[in-house]
């Protein structure tokens, strides 16, 4: 049939970019982007546009950025792009049932789970710490409730023992783009289908705090494992020795047991910096020292002293 719809966009980081990117070259047009408002980035604070503003400005797509989104005049501007479905890519706030009424066709998210499981603001991190050996992608209808709508489409993606949550994410990303404009091409044709939730399913995934990267070495190996490949890019696992921060990037967790207390320092030469656990040992492989860049062992060995038998906690 291959006719078109009319789309608002709500979306903000850098994940929602190729879904974005994904609409501008399909058959259908995004009428406007509604974005959250600008904020300082990086380490300058400098203020900037998110990904998605800075796409749409380029392409000459109006965007919208309420402070809140009950504002009458942001409801007048959105009711007057004219659009016949929302579509949601980690926009950042819960929609009000005003923005929920004003599409025809409604308004649909692109979800980084397998729903129902993984429901909230960090469902692909969530996944990666628990040591989840699958995830991926779940389109859904937008409701009231948090990821609670029904799905429209879903796509599954193994997780490797070594993947880090940032790699995950992308993929996901580019996995969700594809899927999403499929999605609404069965929308525009009139053949969707859609399936509800199972709420006794249902799991969270909490936002992230910076208390989520500490780390506990009485726990075991492979879960110290997971928290570190699963909190990046932020706020990454961290420990301390003497007092200073250290930044664990990756990591691999050894088949062997340790005859040490958790968190000492069992072997410390060359490329080989082993850490005793509550069970089982961990091998780090990249640290980061606070205010430095990230470094492979042996190089971050050559310049730091962590002796054997030496303590790393958590504070």
């Amino acid at each position: 049939m291959n006719e078109s719809v009319r789309i608002v966009f709500f979306g903000t980081p850098q994940f929602a970019v190729p879904t974005f990117d994904a609409l501008r070259h399909s058959r259908h047009r995004i009428a406007g982007a509604v974005t959250r408002a600008d904020r300082p980035r990086g380490r300058g604070q400098r203020v900037s546009d998110a990904p998605v503003k800075a796409r749409a400005v380029e392409a000459g797509i109006p965007v919208l950025q309420p402070e809140k989104l009950g504002d009458p005049d942001f409801l007048d501007r959105l009711r007057a792009l004219n659009a016949d479905l929302g579509v949601v890519v980690a926009y950042g706030k819960i929609l009000t049932d005003a923005v929920l009424a004003i599409p025809r066709l409604g308004l649909i998210n692109v979800h980084a789970s397998l729903l129902p499981k993984y429901r909230g603001a960090a469902p692909v991190h969530r996944a990666v710490v628990a040591g989840d050996t699958e995830t991926g992608v779940t389109i859904m209808r937008v409701v009231k409730a948090l990821d609670a709508g029904p799905m429209l489409a879903r796509v599954v993606r193994p997780i490797g023992p070594d993947e880090t949550s940032d790699v995950v994410e992308a993929d996901l990303a580019a996995i969700g783009a594809r899927l999403l404009a499929g999605t609404i091409d069965a929308i525009a044709d009139g053949i969707w289908r859609e399936e509800t939730q199972d709420e006794s399913q249902a799991t969270y995934a909490p936002r992230l705090t910076k208390d989520d990267g500490v780390v506990d070495w009485t726990r075991f190996a492979a879960h110290i494992h997971n928290q570190i490949r699963g909190l990046r890019p932020w706020p990454h696992a961290f420990t301390f020795h003497n007092g200073a921060r250290l930044i664990l990037l990756r990591s691999s967790a050894t088949a062997v047991t340790a005859d040490a207390s958790p968190g000492t320092i069992v072997e410390s030469t060359g490329d080989r910096l082993v850490v005793a656990t509550g069970f089982g040992a961990l091998r780090l492989l990249e640290i980061q020292a606070e205010g430095k860049r990230p470094m492979a062992v042996r190089d971050f060995l050559a310049g730091h002293r962590l002796a054997v038998g030496d303590h790393l906690s958590a504070s």
